[in-house]
């Protein structure tokens, strides 16, 4: 996923309750889709930045030594930057429709 694209807020917003449970009819129900969801793009951020920051990890075992990486520093302030996974997940699932969800219960009464 490119975080760098995304539309989603990086200040707090409120959201209005009754066309957060449009999608599902359920507010409880919406709610924990984008719950997963910010989840699953909690991992994957975490996951790119362990990548990204692994490239200057050092094995050496002298504790007296510590490198400050000036890249290693701007990698980590791109990323406290971007908007946090909450406000991704609900962008994802409010504005641009783009969260696939369904509820298994339901499918069994049809």
């Amino acid at each position: 996923m490119d975080f760098k694209k995304s539309k989603a807020p990086v200040n707090t917003i409120t959201w209005d309750t009754a066309k957060l449970a449009e999608p599902t009819g359920n507010v409880y129900e919406s709610v924990m889709i984008v719950a997963k969801r910010a989840n699953q793009i909690s991992v994957e951020m975490k996951e790119e930045l362990n990548r990204k920051l692994q490239e200057f990890a050092s094995y050496t075992d002298n504790l007296e030594e510590v490198f400050e990486n000036r890249e290693q520093i701007e990698i980590s302030r791109f990323y406290e930057r971007l908007p946090k996974a909450t406000a991704l997940a609900v962008t994802e699932f409010m504005v641009e429709d783009n969260v696939y969800h369904r509820n298994p219960s339901r499918d069994e009464k049809i």
